[in-house]
């Protein structure tokens, strides 16, 4: 049976591990497999005495923190989630209890990034409402994925790109780089259905890609078809047959325009 003073123990041997440039991720994984064993043999888990557990608490928390980091350093998505969701119930649950860590708001932050990045939008909202107004007003990490959902509402992708050079916190870049990609996926839909031809050169614009070559690769894996000119080509007969026959479904049209007159006319 651990008792709290190993696990202490253990989570001084990670914090140590954790503090190195650079850091042994693989060290650090094996110290939080073995803290976590260790908790569940502490009695004060499923104890509904929190005050008296003050101190075990903070150790767990402060643990679930740098496992929640490790996680996104390791970029295994899956245990970033469910660090995250262990850790909610000491941010909130416990929160008139325990003194404030220092990473609630970052790693709060980082978690809505997480879910923008999965456009999980429903899912930041619901997250995002359980926030204290002035923290969503005032605090950077908070800010930052609130910013970008902006962006991404307004349309705004250039800003989303040029925000990857201002997180807030190294661990951001992860979940930044996927955003991006999810991003430059919407653009490139964009692009296959708004356009017939566009240069090479354009394209790259488009989608944020510093090189001709990286446009090349990002066309490749869309199996984008490039032509002699230099430029992409892109055909969809489906769109094609509806644009150009000339056959709408007029008669389906005026039945629903006349069944709306009708609502409208009991209505008013």
């Amino acid at each position: 049976m651990a008792t709290v003073k190993d696990v202490a123990t253990l989570y001084q041997n990670l914090k140590t591990e954790w503090a190195k440039k650079p850091r042994k991720l693989d060290k650090c994984g094996e110290l939080l497999n073995k803290i976590k064993i260790a908790l569940t043999q502490l009695t004060f888990l499923p104890s509904n005495n929190v005050a008296a557990n003050q101190k075990e608490l903070i150790l767990a928390r402060d643990v679930l923190e740098i496992g929640a980091q490790w996680a996104v350093a390791v970029k295994d998505v899956k245990a970033f989630e469910r660090y995250m969701s262990q850790l909610k119930c000491y941010y909130f649950d416990y929160k008139d209890h325990l003194p404030e860590s220092a990473f609630t708001n970052q790693l709060l932050g980082l978690n809505l990034l997480y879910l923008l990045s999965q456009n999980r939008v429903a899912e930041f909202h619901t997250e995002l409402e359980r926030l204290p107004v002035d923290v969503i007003r005032t605090d950077l990490y908070i800010r930052h994925p609130l910013a970008l959902e902006q962006y991404l509402m307004e349309g705004s992708y250039n800003k989303i790109f040029l925000a990857k050079g201002n997180v807030p916190a190294e661990s951001y870049t992860f979940f930044m780089d996927t955003l991006l990609e999810t991003v430059r996926g919407e653009i490139a839909a964009c692009i296959e259905k708004a356009y017939h031809t566009i240069p090479c050169a354009e394209a790259a614009r488009r989608l944020n890609l510093s090189s001709q070559q990286a446009v090349l690769e990002y066309g490749k894996k869309r199996n984008w078809r490039l032509g002699p000119d230099n430029c992409y080509r892109f055909t969809s007969e489906e769109l094609t047959s509806v644009a150009f026959s000339g056959i709408l479904p007029s008669a389906e049209l005026a039945q629903q325009t006349i069944e709306y007159a009708r609502h409208l006319e009991m209505i008013v």
